[in-house]
């Protein structure tokens, strides 16, 4: 498995209402996706981006920071053999990733996230 991109889910009521700050104020105005209850920002000339997250759609917990990966079979198997807790299965969700959440030792909730090619 290989991270291709990190990126921090920062937990909002009203991602309307978050997105002045982040896009007009820090200026990361690209929006690369809205599915109502997340978004993603990105600064056009950086790079830099957040996802801002009500409540996930399909998972119990909200993640702390979403790792995309190259390979989230091989992550998901690691994570088993290493025995880290799995808060979300391995899942194909409706908007085209395959993910899985896993509470890291520190307890912070990681979306291992791969994205269709």
């Amino acid at each position: 498995m290989r991270v291709i991109r990190v990126i921090a889910d920062i937990c909002v009521r009203d991602i309307g209402a978050a997105k002045a700050f982040y896009a007009d104020y820090l200026g990361l105005s690209d929006e690369e996706f809205d599915l109502g209850w997340v978004a993603r920002y990105t600064s056009p000339e950086t790079g830099a981006s957040v996802q801002l997250v009500t409540d996930d759609m399909t998972a119990s917990e909200s993640p702390t920071i979403s790792v995309m990966v190259d390979d989230v079979e091989a992550a998901f198997a690691d994570a088993q053999r290493r025995g880290y807790e799995i808060v979300h299965p391995l899942t194909v969700e409706a908007w085209g990733v395959r993910r899985f959440f896993l509470r890291a030792p520190d307890g912070t909730v990681v979306n291992i996230v791969q994205h269709r090619e």
